[in-house]
């Protein structure tokens, strides 16, 4: 088995493919020791002493480790968890997985501008944010403000505050104007 490692715009995360479909559908993020406990492969990474964050993709894992240790010290030990997982045949849930589809469904009470909102993020926006191993999903609309959720290497990642202001806040205003501003959720 062979996984590609790519580097992502947040100097603390790799993105690993193992050239197997990830999640089908949704995403999946996991934070600390206790997220993880529903997911095999989660639990084995945040065993690896400093890695902090797991993301799951639709084909990648992202992995966020502390900044006080080198890849060089951590990559093998992520990758030989990657390959165990794989090769073992394992689930990667020990039960029905937390879908996180929060950008993808558009609710029927939504109104036209969030419709129009969570279009342009599912279309624009998210596919172009997995390519770094992350995602970025909807949280709110209200007062003129965009609220969006940054995950995996998006979540503390140096450039995400340039990506939120220049990237996503001119589109948003360029395509729907009632979006006068864009900030990020933390959680």
């Amino acid at each position: 088995m062979f996984i590609q490692v790519e580097q992502t715009p947040n100097p603390d995360t790799l993105k690993f493919i193992p050239g197997k479909p990830v999640m089908p559908d949704g995403t999946a993020e996991f934070k600390s020791d206790e997220d993880a406990e529903r997911s095999p492969l989660a639990k084995a990474l945040f065993d690896i002493p400093d890695v902090v964050s797991v993301f799951y993709g639709s084909d990648f894992v992202s992995v966020t480790k502390t900044g006080e240790k080198e890849w060089l010290l951590i990559k093998p030990k992520v990758l030989g968890r990657i390959m165990e997982h794989y090769t073992s045949g394992a689930s990667l849930f020990n039960d029905e997985p937390q879908v996180n589809n929060s950008g993808s469904d558009a609710d029927d009470l939504d109104d036209d501008i969030t419709k129009q909102i969570k279009e342009l993020l599912d279309t624009r926006v998210r596919p172009a944010v997995a390519m770094d191993g992350g995602d970025i999903t909807f949280e709110r609309f209200e007062n003129g403000i965009l609220y969006l959720k940054m995950q995996g290497a998006c979540s503390g990642c140096p450039s995400s505050t340039a990506t939120l202001k220049v990237g996503i806040e001119n589109m948003m205003r360029h395509f729907v104007p009632e979006v006068m501003e864009v900030r990020p959720v933390e959680g």
